[in-house]
């Protein structure tokens, strides 16, 4: 059902594409939105290692809920910051995209959970985190992405 890549050489081993799903922040989520035309947008996540799912949470209506709701196709998209070798002016990236099925999460113990694990991918501050999601959870919306397919590459932008 899922495509094979193309340029076999450039792929990344599942350890590499995991552990770029661990380290990365940040990716690009894409639904079928309105009238059927791609809708990506960047949002932080985070990568359940014990389920193998790639978790997200924001507002309870919009674009992105409206457009799950219609369908819950998804990719996911994310990218390094790449690295220059000395003497090159070009970039080389490690990418990983991954397909699946997105679905809100209605458990608010699973919610929290989420929330939490999202937090601690940019503060340690416990305190902080727990008055955030005392403050804000119950206007939150937490999905999770389950995968049907993942590919990590390589490339150079030259």
């Amino acid at each position: 059902m899922f495509r094979e890549m193309r340029r076999i050489k450039q792929k990344l081993s599942d350890e590499e594409s995991l552990a770029i799903l661990k380290n990365e922040r940040r990716g690009v989520l894409c639904v079928q939105g309105d009238d059927g035309y791609p809708y990506g947008l960047p949002i932080d996540y985070w990568y359940d290692e014990e389920s193998g799912k790639i978790c997200f949470h924001g507002a309870k209506q919009g674009h992105k809920i409206d457009s799950i709701n219609r369908s819950d196709k998804a990719s996911f998209c994310v990218y390094d910051e790449g690295y220059r070798k000395d003497g090159e002016w070009f970039l080389n990236i490690k990418s990983v995209i991954i397909f699946g099925r997105i679905k809100a999460v209605e458990d608010e113990q699973r919610a929290e959970t989420i929330s939490r694990n999202l937090a601690y991918k940019f503060t340690n501050d416990n305190d902080y985190i727990d008055l955030e999601i005392k403050n804000n959870i119950k206007r939150v919306k937490c999905l999770e992405l389950t995968p049907e397919h993942i590919t990590g590459k390589s490339i150079k932008e030259s």
